[in-house]
């Protein structure tokens, strides 16, 4: 008879996988948010510092605030059939330019495209790193069945 196992789920979080995810993280978003600055008209930054602390903030943003604005804005997420994270995700943009001195969003539609653009490398990217390995469990050994009504 095959043993059927149950597992605990482990569900990632932004402190799960130590110091390399976080920088992995970071990475990634660093190359989403300079893709989007070039590609997208009316998102700008002065500097490359300006887009290093732009990177940094829209991370911070992403850890700490997104999981509150997901579950506040939940019933509008369901009920747009997720079309509503990009004017999420567009919401954070304009926040980290208004945290950030010298990275400018120029209104909502550049902010939309600029989240489109982020959210799209970010999955693409994400989904190259992520570590598909199954964790190695120890075989259990079997115990006897316990008999009730021997008789």
């Amino acid at each position: 008879m095959p043993m059927i196992r149950f597992e605990r789920a482990v569900h990632e979080s932004p402190f799960h996988g130590g110091m390399r995810h976080a920088l992995t993280r970071i990475l990634i978003t660093g190359i989403a948010v300079f893709l989007a600055i070039s590609i997208v008209p009316g998102l700008d930054a002065d500097s490359v510092t300006a887009g290093i602390a732009a990177v940094l903030v829209l991370t911070f943003l992403n850890v700490i605030l997104r999981p509150i604005l997901f579950l506040l804005t939940l019933p509008l997420i369901v009920f747009t059939l997720g079309l509503f994270l990009v004017v999420l995700n567009a919401l954070l943009l304009e926040i980290t330019a208004l945290l950030v001195k010298g990275f400018t969003v120029s209104g909502f539609w550049p902010a939309v495209g600029g989240a489109l653009i982020i959210s799209l490398v970010t999955t693409i990217l994400n989904s190259w790193t992520v570590d598909r390995r199954l964790p190695d469990l120890p075989d259990e050994p079997r115990r006897p069945p316990k008999i009730i009504n021997p008789d």
